[in-house]
C-alpha cells in the first residue's frame, strides 16, 4: 500500500472523520444568511443561525481561489470498517462513533479536496461545518485536546498499522477560536506529515488539512470566503 493511500485513510479516520465529522447533511434547510442583521433593543446583534449545507457549499474554496496547478479530487467513499485506536485513552474514550465521524451531530457540512500538480502528490482539503457557536466550540476543542493529549499512538485500519505522532502548533488569530496540529503518519518504513488547522468564526468551523505548506498558504483565504460579511442594520 502506498503511503499516500495509508495517510489518506488515516486522515479520514482521525481528522476528517473526527473534526470534520459533521454527521448529517441538511441541504434542504433554508440559508439563514441575510445581507443585514437586526439589532436587539440592548444594542447587541443576535447570535447567527447555523448555515445550511447548501449555503456552506457556496463558501468552499475552488480552483479559481487556489490558483493554477490545483485539481479538484472526487470525494472518496467512506470506509468505516475495522478501525481501532491504540495507545490513546482520551481518543479511545470518544468512541467508535467519533472515529467514523458520527458523534458530533453537526447538522450541516460541505467539503472539497484538491491535488496540487507539483510532482509531489501534495493535497489539501477543506470542510465547513455549522451549528450553534457553543456546540462547535465544545466539540472541536474536545477532539483536538484528545488528539494532542497523546504524543504517539497507533491506528489499525484493517490489517495496516499506522503510527501517528501529534504536535500542537501555534496558529495566527483568524477567527473567534482556532486550533492547529501536525500529524506524522508512519507505515511500512515511510512517513508523511499532515497539518490540520481549524478556525471557528461564528457558527461556522473551517477545517483545512493536508500538506503543511498548502494549509498555511490557503487557510486565511478559506476563512475569509467562509465568513459571512454583514452590513450594519
Amino acid at each position: 500500500m502506498r503511503l499516500r493511500t495509508t495517510t489518506v485513510l488515516s486522515l479520514s479516520v482521525l481528522i476528517v472523520l473526527a473534526l470534520t465529522g459533521c454527521s448529517t447533511d441538511s441541504a434542504d434547510s433554508i440559508d439563514p444568511t441575510p445581507s443585514t442583521v437586526s439589532v436587539r433593543p440592548d444594542g447587541k446583534s443576535p447570535a447567527s443561525a447555523p448555515l445550511s449545507s447548501a449555503a456552506l457549499a457556496k463558501r468552499l474554496l475552488d480552483e479559481s481561489d487556489l490558483g493554477e496547478g490545483y485539481t479538484r479530487t472526487p470525494q472518496r467513499p467512506a470506509q468505516h470498517d475495522d478501525v481501532t485506536v491504540l495507545g490513546c485513552p482520551a481518543l479511545e474514550k470518544l468512541g467508535s462513533e467519533t472515529a467514523i465521524g458520527g458523534s458530533f451531530d453537526f447538522p450541516n457540512k460541505a467539503k472539497a479536496s484538491f491535488t496540487y500538480a507539483d510532482g509531489s502528490d501534495s493535497e489539501v482539503g477543506e470542510e465547513l461545518c455549522s451549528d450553534t457557536e457553543d456546540k462547535l466550540s465544545r466539540s472541536v476543542d474536545r477532539v483536538f485536546e484528545a488528539m494532542t493529549s497523546c504524543p504517539t499512538y497507533q491506528v489499525l485500519t484493517g490489517s495496516t498499522a499506522v503510527t501517528v505522532t501529534t504536535q500542537k502548533v501555534l496558529v495566527a488569530r483568524l477567527g473567534d477560536e482556532q486550533w492547529s496540529q501536525l500529524l506524522t503518519f508512519e507505515a511500512g518504513g515511510r512517513s508523511s506529515i499532515v497539518k490540520q488547522t481549524a478556525v471557528r468564526t461564528g457558527t461556522v468551523v473551517v477545517v483545512v488539512s493536508g500538506s503543511p505548506g498548502l494549509v498555511d498558504a490557503h487557510v486565511r483565504e478559506a476563512v475569509a470566503k467562509a465568513t459571512v460579511v454583514r452590513s450594519a442594520g
